[in-house]
């Protein structure tokens, strides 16, 4: 299944969802940050998420209760694979560099990820 872009509003609203794992529109209210937006709004933006496959319902009377049906991991490798596609023509080496110029890595980020790429070296092949 091809996983669609979300919008900013959208990806926030699955933020939470992702978070609280199972709530009705009220629910997602409480964890946006203030000034909060229309009710409606939100409750626009979730169908929306509905209808572009991010989460289902499950209704009691009128009222529905959402949930996740992409996990968050899958759209977060969505997301960077559009990222590296879009603006570093596939090249994690390039993106990395980014990193490194622009100062978002310090020495311990570095660190990590060099125990990261030993540990892929050192595995059996």
């Amino acid at each position: 299944m091809e996983i669609k872009d979300l919008t900013k509003a959208e990806e926030q609203l699955m933020q939470i969802i992702w978070q609280i794992e199972k709530g009705f529109v009220k629910d997602v209210m409480d964890y946006l940050p203030e000034p909060k937006p229309a009710y409606n709004t939100v409750s626009t933006i979730i169908r929306i998420l509905e209808t572009k496959g991010f989460i289902g319902h499950e209704a009691f009377g009128k009222s529905h209760q959402y949930y996740p049906l992409i996990s968050r991991e899958d759209y977060k490798r969505h997301a960077t694979e559009k990222l590296l596609d879009n603006y570093f023509e596939n090249s994690v080496e390039s993106m990395f560099s980014f990193f490194v110029k622009e100062e978002k890595l310090d020495l311990s980020d570095v660190d990590e990820i060099l125990k990261m790429i030993n540990k892929i070296k050192n595995r059996p092949r």
